[in-house]
């Protein structure tokens, strides 16, 4: 058996099990399972591995995207970037086992954005400083868009609270994206704490979040006729990254 799956905390939300699970059937892959280790601490990662010897790849996911560096042998060099890791090639050889991480939620991201960008869209507020707002943030880089990070607990010059956000900033910033996992099943009522009556139709919400299809965030943003889109797709995209990696590329 060809072992693959995902670790991160809480797990319920997930529907990577059945995407792989579903795409081995369509490969005709009967020897391919995905599984899911949901682990509170990241150093349970090491006894996922020993106790997984058909373990070859792994997904990851909150929280633990910038605290399983340390476990790692090697980096990709967008990982190195970017500074955070969703994806890691498990390479076993004469009973020695490396770990390589990847950062495939840029290449998800870049993609599913890129598809709804208009010229307005210059400046972006990103909210949450967590694993995947790291991905989000070097994908705007590079997609030459200027960013502004949003936390509840500011700790560095250049971000700011959602107390700071008024009219003038939301006007400024007409690509909002939700990187925090508020409305996430089954915290479905949940979400990120912006003024949403200065929204408009000029604006894109984009929200790495894609179960419940439409978040709170999300629904918000359409009744101020913004243009929206869930993280579905970019899961989708950076899933077949991950497969490619583990495939060899």
């Amino acid at each position: 058996m060809k072992t693959f799956g995902l670790v991160g905390f809480p797990l319920t939300h997930s529907w990577s099990a059945e995407y792989f699970s579903r795409k081995f059937r369509e490969l005709n892959l009967p020897d391919h399972e995905y599984r899911l280790y949901p682990i509170q601490s990241v150093e349970k990662i090491l006894d996922i591995l020993s106790g997984n010897p058909s373990l070859l790849g792994l997904n990851v996911t909150i929280p633990h995207k910038v605290a399983i560096l340390p476990f790692l042998d090697e980096l990709s060099t967008g990982a190195q970037e970017v500074g955070a890791v969703n994806c890691i090639n498990v390479i076993r050889n004469s009973g020695k086992t490396k770990l390589i991480g990847y950062n495939t939620d840029v290449f998800g991201f870049t993609l599913s954005l890129e598809r709804l960008i208009q010229p307005h869209h210059t400046h972006a507020l990103v909210l949450g400083t967590g694993g995947a707002s790291k991905a989000v943030v070097y994908a705007l880089k590079q997609m030459g868009i200027r960013h502004t990070l949003v936390s509840r607990c500011p700790s560095h010059v250049g971000i700011i609270s959602y107390e700071d956000l008024t009219k003038p900033i939301i006007a400024d910033h007409s690509l909002i994206i939700n990187t925090t996992p508020a409305s996430m099943f089954p915290a479905v009522s949940g979400l990120p704490e912006i003024p949403y009556e200065f929204l408009s139709s000029r604006h894109l919400l984009f929200d790495l979040v894609y179960n419940p299809e439409e978040t709170l965030f999300l629904r918000k943003g359409r009744e101020a006729g913004a243009t929206i889109k869930n993280g579905l797709e970019m899961l989708q995209l950076q899933a077949e990254r991950s497969w490619e990696i583990w495939c060899g590329e």
